[in-house]
């Protein structure tokens, strides 16, 4: 684990965060079987092993992933303890084996059964803890280690960065739907996680192990490959930015905008990725159909995220709320009239658009606001309130139909939560504003 072993990060010709950026891109997309735009797509499947209702299979998923959503705070902070490169390590590990003991579950629920446990209560209880590992290791953990690894190799330039991570982290997980139901007709869905888990399990480790370093200062670099131009004769250079510890982040207004905001997103659009079968087919659409709105959603979300990446670093980060904002109301109201074209169009611009805004702000707005030292606590909480949303969103929409036999009642309510927000950060400051 020593950072200069089995090669020297100084002795490239280049800078090594450029290497950073890709690594940290491969290891957020490699999350994608611990992502909810992985997990839709074996849905179909588990319900029909499992026995389970879908009310039934949504509260499995909600009761593991707030579990795990609890428990990130202090794998952020291990992080900042023991470094990215071990965690992205045990994380990838932790990943394959999850994935592992999920292509077995309804085995091992049916042998459970067969000691004298009760049926269904053995099912969810073996099906909620496979949902916890999952969810920890996979949209936690390793996501959590990438993008705090990210901040801490850039400063000027992360907006840039982030213009450029975005656009293959939005590609690879729509995309992902279609490969992996590919993959689940080559394979069974079984066969498709057991294969995924040597992927990510002896893949992903081996080579965050090689790529993955902790921050330019313990390889002998500095920050952005060295300092920036000199200030302009009689311009006061910027000031140095400041570390906040979490306890200080937690208190300001800055942090509850950019995560809540980032968190409606997480919270509804888990739910409608999850539910995207059974929401299309509510519209009249086919599962091939709804499948393939991921598709259009990413053709915007691409060109969204290169130029909001850019914005960045030139405007203040409640201009960008605000922008997320109106694209979560018309993603969010819009949605239960896909059989609609025009309303589909609006609907998947809003999604696009909101979806766009995610990638720059989750990587780029904590360092902004709160400096590098104290980083991977601080993305701990952050991703703590987006596991909890995104673990909300599928049990609501799920209750929402049982309950009105349609899913537009509860999402023309949420779509009235945007708002909220975007009357708020307008009158938000920047904690690193004197």
């Amino acid at each position: 684990m020593r950072p200069d072993f089995p090669f020297r990060p100084a002795a490239l010709p280049f800078y090594y965060g450029w290497v950073v950026l890709a690594a940290s891109t491969v290891g957020i997309v490699m999350s994608a079987p611990g992502q909810t735009i992985g997990v839709s797509v074996f849905t179909e499947s588990l319900l029909e092993a499992t026995g389970l209702s879908r009310v039934e299979f949504s509260n499995a998923y909600l009761v593991g992933t707030l579990t795990s959503g609890l428990l990130l705070p202090y794998a952020g902070a291990t992080i900042d303890r023991i470094g990215t490169r071990r965690g992205v390590v045990f994380a990838s590990i932790g990943l394959g084996l999850v994935l592992t003991y999920l292509s077995q579950v309804d085995r091992a629920a049916a042998w459970v059964a067969g000691a004298g446990v009760p049926a269904m209560p053995a099912t969810f209880g073996l099906l909620t803890l496979g949902f916890l590992g999952l969810r920890f290791t996979g949209q936690g953990v390793l996501t959590l280690v990438s993008r705090t690894m990210l901040g801490r190799w850039f400063e000027r330039r992360r907006g840039f960065v982030s213009s450029v991570a975005a656009p293959f982290s939005s590609i690879a997980f729509a995309s992902s739907p279609i490969l992996l139901a590919g993959w689940v007709a080559s394979s069974g869905w079984r066969g498709a996680w057991l294969e995924m888990a040597a992927v990510v399990g002896v893949g992903m480790a081996s080579f965050g192990w090689l790529f993955f370093r902790e921050n330019p200062e313990e390889c002998g670099l500095e920050i952005d490959g060295g300092p920036g131009p000199a200030p302009e004769p009689g311009v006061e250079p910027p000031p140095a930015a400041r570390d906040f510890t979490r306890g200080e982040a937690l208190r300001t207004a800055a942090f509850w905008v950019v995560t809540l905001g980032i968190a409606n997103h997480a919270m509804v659009g888990t739910g409608m990725a999850l539910h995207i079968v059974d929401l299309g087919a509510e519209s009249g659409l086919t599962k091939a159909e709804a499948l393939g709105l991921f598709l259009p959603v990413t053709l915007i979300s691409v060109p969204t995220g290169i130029l909001l990446g850019l914005a960045v670093d030139r405007f203040p980060m409640r201009f960008l709320i605000m922008g997320m904002m109106v694209g979560q109301t018309l993603m969010f109201g819009f949605a239960p009239h896909l059989g609609d074209p025009f309303l589909k169009l609006v609907c998947l611009a809003g999604w696009g658009f909101s979806s766009g805004f995610y990638g720059p702000l989750t990587v780029a707005a904590l360092p902004n606001f709160f400096g590098r030292a104290h980083l991977g606590a601080i993305q701990g909480v952050m991703m703590m309130v987006l596991v909890i949303a995104s673990a909300l969103g599928p049990a609501m929409l799920a209750a929402g139909k049982s309950a009105f036999g349609s899913y537009e009642p509860v999402l023309h309510v949420l779509a009235f939560l945007p708002l909220g927000i975007f009357l708020v950060a307008p009158f938000t400051r920047d904690p690193q504003t004197p």
